[in-house]
């Protein structure tokens, strides 16, 4: 059996990123049906050295936008972090979403032994891009999802791993 890069990344990606919008309309009626004014869930946190939920749905994103762009070999996008309300969230979403989508398949098929490189300088993380998917971009990505979804859970808003997991 073969492994596909595609199959485990993109729709991967796609999967959870559009489940963490559905749950951010819940978030968003949450706060409406109990007059929360949205700014305290969208700077709540678990503990106080944890990014706040606006925060982990910003990083959730770029792990998404970058990882795919690094195994399609392409620039990763740069986005600024200027999201505010729950409908910049959802935008910043839509627009990681549309950037995987057009990205070639088989650029991403072919980087499974693609080098990889995450930043610069002393702090430049190196790879191949199987071990990169697999090791460190999907950790990452899922740990920042699911950080997001238990700030809001957290804070009384009703969603169930359903709502995590989406469909697929």
């Amino acid at each position: 059996m073969t492994f596909s890069m595609y199959d485990a990344s993109v729709p991967v990606f796609k999967q959870i990123l559009t489940s963490l919008s559905a749950v951010i309309d819940k978030a968003e009626a949450h706060a409406t049906d109990k007059k929360i004014e949205p700014a305290a869930l969208l700077q709540a946190r678990l503990y106080p050295d944890m990014f706040p939920f606006l925060r982990q749905v910003q990083v959730a994103a770029d792990f998404a936008k970058g990882c795919c762009a690094r195994l399609a070999g392409v620039d990763v996008p740069r986005y600024d972090d200027t999201e505010q309300t729950f409908a910049d969230l959802k935008d910043r979403i839509a627009k990681t979403l549309d950037f995987i989508n057009g990205l070639p398949q088989d650029g991403i098929e072919a980087s499974a032994q693609r080098d990889i490189s995450t930043s610069s300088g002393a702090n430049a993380k190196h790879f191949k891009g199987q071990v990169y998917l697999a090791h460190y971009a999907l950790p990452h990505f899922y740990f920042h999802a699911t950080t997001a979804y238990a700030i809001l859970r957290h804070n009384g808003v009703e969603v169930g791993k359903k709502d995590f997991i989406g469909s697929f």
